[in-house]
Formats: structure tokens, C-alpha cells, sequence
């Protein structure tokens, strides 16, 4: 499925009585932009590690298929679990995006890869090579449930983490995009 055309607002706009039961979820806008690719969506892979990057490398090695892997480093900024070699991989490899709960190094590096990559900051310690971690499971990332098999759309706006794509209401996402269009050409 190709990348939605709208922004997170207006897919939020759209589809705001998705919210309160949380088939339509906003990240807390802790997030650093990185890499060429500001606007990405795919279907989200889940992986919970800490400080070790073993299982981030080895998903990344894998086909991608358009997907989004999200990693729930617990947050921390001790060392980066991400770096510009895996990242340049996982743009060889077709993957979407990556969204980091942790920090990343070699930022100009991933900065020229054309993929899009979110996390909280960069550090340059590297992580441990234990392969401890748990794939495809349910994370919470500052408070946000997130699980494998979600759809997840990012722009520069924010993060979005969707039960199912097919319950975003479409024709209210167009309606939104024939009014915008409609300002946009009385303002010009």
C-alpha cells in the first residue's frame, strides 16, 4: 500500500472519533528528524531491546517490504542502538522507516540515506552485542501503545500509530484535502 498523500493533522482532523477508543494514536513529540525521507508510513514491525543492538541489525538485514520498525530502547540515551551502517541496509533492503525509543550515531551518514529515521538524539557510544530483546511484541513509548502489525505514518508534524489503515475514514480524508486545496487557491 502506498504511503498516505495527507499530513498527520489532517489525518487526525479526519478521523478525530478514532482517538478516544485508540484505533488512532499520536506519539508524544519527542522525536528527532533524521534521514532523507521526512514522510514515510508502512506496517510496523515491533522490537524491545536495551542498550544492545544485535536484533536491530538483524531485522534490518531482512527485506523490508515497505515496513516501519519500531524500537523500544527504553528510552535510553547511555549509547546508540542505531547507526549509519544498518541504516544504509535497511534502505538497500526496501524498509519505510525506522522510529527509535534510544539515540543513533553516524547522523550524517543516515542523514544522506534516503529513509526516514526518528529518535531521541544521537550519542556516540555503541551499544552491547548481547542479542538480548523480544521481537514482536506490544511497547509503550512515553505512554503510547504500540504493537506489530499497527500502521504507522510519519511527517514532520508528528507520528501516528493506527490500529488498521481501513478504519481511517477516506472520503473525510479527501473532503479535508478539497478544502485545503480550495484555500490554498484563494490565497494565490
Amino acid at each position: 500500500m502506498a504511503a498516505l498523500p495527507l499530513a498527520t493533522a489532517e489525518v487526525c482532523d479526519a478521523n478525530s472519533h478514532l482517538i478516544p477508543c485508540g484505533d488512532l494514536r499520536a506519539l508524544h513529540p519527542i522525536f528527532q528528524i533524521y534521514g532523507r525521507r521526512q514522510v514515510f508510513s508502512g506496517p510496523i514491525v515491533t522490537l524491545k531491546v536495551f542498550e544492545d543492538n544485535v536484533l536491530v541489525r538483524a531485522f534490518l538485514e531482512e527485506k523490508g517490504n515497505g515496513r516501519v520498525l519500531v524500537v523500544d530502547g527504553g528510552g535510553s540515551e547511555r549509547c546508540a542502538i542505531l547507526g549509519g551502517n544498518p541504516v544504509q541496509q535497511a534502505q538497500n533492503n526496501g524498509w519505510a522507516g525506522i522510529v527509535v525509543n534510544g539515540c543513533i550515531r553516524d547522523v550524517d551518514e543516515i542523514n544522506g540515506c534516503d529513509i526516514g529515521v526518528r529518535a531521541l538524539a544521537s550519542h556516540p557510544m555503541k551499544a552491547n552485542k548481547k542479542g538480548t530483546g523480544e521481537k514482536h511484541v506490544p511497547i509503550t513509548i512515553a505512554g503510547t501503545r504500540i504493537c506489530d502489525g499497527e500502521w504507522l505514518y510519519a511527517d514532520t508534524d508528528g507520528i501516528l500509530a493506527i490500529e488498521m489503515l481501513r478504519t481511517i475514514n477516506l472520503s473525510l480524508l479527501e473532503t479535508c484535502t478539497k478544502d485545503t486545496e480550495k484555500k490554498e487557491s484563494s490565497t494565490t
